[in-house]
């Protein structure tokens, strides 16, 4: 898998810095573990953050950042991890996917970052580009429908949209029969030994979760 970062998104963003975990796995519909793991985090975030600063975490706070510079408004189309933190903040239990969503969830919850978990074989061409969405570009997000991604970070394949920090396209989604698994991490912040540090996060938990070996990163620009 080659990943491009295309001048759109050097020019709002120059210090990005993204990692790519590619795996062999298996899912599950459920893991109790797991999900003893992310109550766990749960307690402790609700007894450290609130639903204000944890916009103030790194990777939410310069992933908010881009979204203005794109011009999109971060409260409405709020990242991933932003979105995934305020719910548990507010009380509300998360939603239960599968093994490997919530899995990637979690990761994205551990460490602020926004992560796209896509089934790598449902790509079209062997190269994806980070660009910015354009105007009336069709993008049918996960369980959202069709939504407007003009101004939203978007990685593309060879046939379209397939991530934004926002939401994930159908078409490339994980399912339960998902064996080859892809996960960008996007580090809006520039801080690579963190970026680094999620990777190793998510690798560590498909070891435990997911029956894979933890397959294999790398950091691109």
């Amino acid at each position: 898998m080659k990943i491009i970062v295309s001048e759109e998104i050097e020019s709002v963003c120059p210090g990005f810095v993204g990692a790519c975990v590619d795996a062999e796995v298996e899912n599950t519909a459920f893991s109790q573990a797991l999900w003893d793991e992310i109550h766990e985090m749960e307690e402790r975030f609700r007894k450290e953050l609130t639903t204000e600063s944890l916009k103030e975490l790194s990777g939410i706070a310069a992933t908010r950042r881009v979204y203005k510079a794109c011009g999109k408004d971060p409260s409405r189309y709020r990242p991933a991890s932003e979105a995934l933190i305020r719910r548990m903040l507010q009380g509300k239990e998360l939603y239960q996917i599968d093994t490997l969503v919530d899995l990637i969830n979690l990761a994205s919850i551990a460490y602020g970052y926004s992560i796209g978990g896509f089934d790598a074989d449902k790509f079209v061409g062997d190269t994806l580009t980070l660009g910015i969405g354009r105007e009336g570009e069709p993008y049918e997000g996960i369980g959202r429908g069709m939504i407007n991604i003009h101004g939203l970070p978007v990685y593309r394949d060879a046939e379209g949209g397939v991530g934004t920090p926002t939401s994930d396209h159908e078409r490339t989604k994980i399912t339960i029969s998902t064996r080859h698994l892809v996960v960008l991490i996007n580090g809006y912040d520039g801080q690579e030994d963190r970026v680094t540090d999620n990777a190793r996060f998510i690798q560590e938990l498909l070891r435990k979760y997911a029956h894979s070996d933890g397959g294999t990163y790398f950091i691109y620009r």
